[in-house]
This record gives structure tokens, sequence and C-alpha cells, in this order.
């Protein structure tokens, strides 16, 4: 069950109510990352408190356990009220949170994908790099001192039908 305003500062006292009231729909979305984390921590406190309060209270009307204190009259609804107005107002705090958190995620991975396609554009183009300084001449090698023999290309040819001709007058030789 949800709770209108009035019905939130006749229960809570004046510090709760600010805590709860700066988790409603306008000011939660003007809190940043640590004060909506602060927020929660105190939230959770609250409701820790009522919800002890809630069973203490539930313990005394059973007989299991003495009455605590005479500062806290009445039944177990009133604190009861309280843990559920202090869970929802958590509750909008961390839907807060996460919506923050899911936000920054979402913007880290689109500027990661970003990179990634200029990455991929820029590699798409052939590029050269370039020469850039080149090795030094190094040792010299000796001129060889053997004279190259060319044979003319008639020659070679002459050659071999010279030893085809041996060849063919040895095989049709009688043995």
């Amino acid at each position: 069950m949800s709770y209108s305003n009035k019905d939130e500062k006749s229960l809570l006292n004046h510090e709760e109510f600010e805590a709860v009231n700066s988790a409603h729909h306008p000011a939660i979305y003007e809190l940043d990352k640590d004060a909506l984390r602060n927020l929660a921590l105190r939230l959770e406190n609250y409701r820790e408190k009522a919800k002890t309060f809630t069973r203490q209270k539930r313990r005394e009307v059973k007989g299991t356990s003495e009455p605590r204190g005479k500062s806290f009259p009445g039944t177990a609804e009133q604190p009861a009220r309280r843990n559920q107005i202090f869970a929802q107002a958590l509750k909008r705090v961390k839907k807060e949170r996460a919506r923050l958190y899911n936000l920054e995620k979402r913007a880290e991975n689109v500027e990661a994908a970003q990179r990634a396609l200029a990455m991929h554009r820029a590699n798409k183009f052939v590029h050269h790099p370039e020469a850039g300084p080149s090795a030094g001449e190094g040792q010299k090698a000796k001129g060889s001192v053997r004279r190259r023999v060319r044979t003319p290309g008639a020659k070679i040819g002459s050659i071999l039908k010279a030893n085809a001709r041996v060849q063919a007058k040895r095989d049709h030789r009688p043995s």
C-alpha cells in the first residue's frame, strides 16, 4: 500500500520525513550517485529500526517479551507502516541507482563501439608506412678473378646434336 505525503509526514519525524521526501519523484533526479548511496544507507538504517520496533511490539502482544521502555506506546501497527514507508523509499532509491548505472554503462558501450568503428574504418584503407632510414652500404663484394665463359646458343644446340648422332651410332652397332 502506498502512502500519501500527508500520511508520511504524520508517521515520521522531521529528519526521517526529509530523507523519504528526497526519495520522491522530482527530488530524486537531482541527486548524484554518492548522494543516492548515502540516502540508501540512511533509509536502510531507518527501515531496520522500524523493523526491530515492529518485531518487539509483536512479541510484547504475544507475551514472549517484556515491554521495552515507556517512550514507545501503541501497537505494532505504526512501526509496521513506518517500515513500509522506508521500504518503498528505499525501493525508489535503488531503482534510480540502477537507472543511473545502466545509463553510465550504456554510454561506455556506445563510446567503445564508436572507437571500434573508427578503428575498423581506418584499417579499411591500405596505407604503406614510409621506408624510414635504410641500412648502410655494408661490406663491398670482391670481384671474381674467374672469368665467366658465355657459350652462344647456336653452339649449345650443335653440341647436343653431335651427342645425339654419336649415341645413335652406338645404338645401331651390332653387339
